[in-house]
């Protein structure tokens, strides 16, 4: 992380990520990460830098992207053909099915997981931000007041494929993955200031994501028998025990070593090293070391993550 200087300026350096930062921006993000999840791959049989040829990708530009990028690339793609599918009117009521769904289509034989559940998922919360927030993110922002906590509860009360919260052990737990990486995407898209201004950032977690890479770090241990269940590549049903312990204990690992950082005096120049910073790293570390991995990522198929 001191090497690559990790800051909120590292969301922007990403090729498809937008580079101005405005109210329309504000739409990008959140219809993107309303639809981040899922995109792994049944085509693949483990985890790889390069994907099987039939893999769900899009084409965009001369070039191809799989997996969180074929949504970013998707999504650029409809825009430049004059579909306004960043507006939540647009993909909450005006658009048919079909088109909605061609949105998504793909340049390679394998289609977008889940495509009726993006549906929904799009149906929802475009409904809920025309009918409840003045047809935009924007004003679920302004009514935060500056806290990120306050906007969290805001978006898990009112969009229900945000509500990542599951049972263990007789109590509730609230993961909230993609509630929490739009905070934070905003706050890196805009620097933290006008939009991305949030005074308590720093309560955010990591988004329980790429875990695998966590565990090549040295940062977590699975049991053997759950490594020989990753490695069969068993689906593991959103919700069941070994999938909230895989992602709590994300979680809290992180936390920990964000603890140790501020402990040890660990901190380089630039703004504090929180959960979002290291998991930026993490995220692109697990992609740039994807061959390496000692075991596959864990397959569950949820509107999650």
């Amino acid at each position: 992380m001191k090497v690559r200087s990790y800051s909120t300026k590292t969301w922007n350096e990403h090729a498809l990520h937008p580079k101005t930062a405005d109210r329309s921006t504000v739409d990008w993000i959140f219809l993107v990460d309303l639809l981040n999840f899922s995109f792994w791959s049944d085509a693949d049989s483990q985890d790889a830098s390069a994907p099987h040829p039939d893999r769900y990708s899009v084409v965009y530009k001369g070039k191809s992207y799989t997996g969180y990028w074929s949504l970013c690339a998707a999504v650029n793609r409809a825009l430049d053909n004059g579909i306004p599918i960043t507006d939540p009117k647009f993909y909450g009521q005006d658009a048919t099915d079909e088109q909605l769904a061609t949105i998504f289509e793909s340049d390679t034989k394998e289609k977008v997981p889940m495509v009726q559940e993006r549906i929904r998922v799009m149906r929802e919360a475009g409904n809920v931000l025309c009918d409840r927030f003045e047809g935009s993110f924007v004003n679920c922002i302004a009514r935060a007041g500056g806290s990120a906590q306050t906007l969290l509860s805001t978006i898990v009360q009112n969009f229900g494929s945000f509500r990542d919260i599951h049972t263990f052990c007789g109590r509730p737990v609230s993961i909230l993955k993609r509630a929490q990486i739009l905070i934070a995407d905003i706050w890196a898209c805009f620097d933290g200031q006008t939009f991305g201004r949030f005074d308590d950032i720093d309560s955010i977690t990591m988004f329980a994501d790429y875990r695998q890479a966590l565990y090549y770090l040295g940062v977590l241990r699975y049991s053997p028998e759950l490594i020989s269940r990753l490695k069969r590549r068993e689906n593991l049903p959103t919700g069941c025990p070994e999938e909230v312990e895989i992602r709590g204990n994300s979680i809290w690992s992180v936390e920990l070593v964000r603890r140790y950082i501020a402990e040890h005096n660990l901190q380089t120049s630039g703004p504090t090293i929180n959960a979002i910073l290291i998991d930026f790293y993490i995220w692109d570390f697990a992609k740039e070391h994807q061959d390496d991995m000692l075991v596959p990522t864990h397959c569950t198929r949820s509107c999650f993550y």
